[in-house]
C-alpha cells in the first residue's frame, strides 16, 4: 500500500488546502505526514510551513493541484446551476400535482421573490452580453 501513496497529499480547506509531504521511507514504515504548505486558491497565495523552503518540485506539485482544484470546483459550479434547474422542474410538478395550500402558502413568496430575483439578474446579463457583442456574432443569443 504504502507504494502506491503520492508524494504529496492536500487536505482541502475553505478557500485552499493544507499541503504535506508524505513520507513512507522511515524505519518503521509508517506513513508520516509533514506539513509544508498552506495555499489558498482564491487568490493563489502559497505559504511555507514555518522556517521551511519550498523546493521547486513543491512548487510545482502544488501549482498543479491549485489549477486542477480550480476546474474541478468550476466544473462543480456550473453542474450545482444545472441540478437546480432539475430542481426547479421538480418543484413545479410538486406545486402542480401534489402540494397542499398551506404547503403553497409556506413556501410561495420565497420562490416567488428567488424566481423574480433570479430572472432580472439573467435577463441584465444576457443584455449586456449582446449589447458586448461584435456585430453579426449570435452566438450568446
Amino acid at each position: 500500500m504504502a507504494g502506491d501513496l503520492p508524494e504529496y497529499y492536500f487536505r482541502i480547506r475553505e478557500n485552499g488546502a493544507a499541503v504535506f509531504k508524505v513520507d513512507t521511507e522511515n524505519r518503521q514504515r509508517r506513513i508520516e505526514m509533514d506539513q509544508i504548505a498552506i495555499v489558498n486558491i482564491r487568490n493563489g497565495e502559497v505559504k511555507p510551513q514555518g522556517e521551511r523552503k519550498l523546493s521547486p518540485a513543491d512548487l510545482h506539485e502544488i501549482e498543479a493541484w491549485m489549477a486542477k482544484r480550480a476546474a474541478q470546483l468550476s466544473a462543480r459550479e456550473v453542474d450545482d446551476i444545472l441540478r437546480t434547474v432539475d430542481h426547479l422542474n421538480l418543484t413545479t410538478h410538486w406545486a402542480q400535482s401534489k402540494a397542499t395550500g398551506a404547503q403553497l402558502d409556506e413556501v410561495t413568496d420565497a420562490l416567488l421573490l428567488a424566481m423574480h430575483d433570479l430572472r432580472s439578474v439573467l435577463v441584465r446579463k444576457k443584455a449586456e452580453r449582446l449589447l458586448s457583442a461584435p456585430a453579426g456574432d449570435n452566438t450568446e443569443a
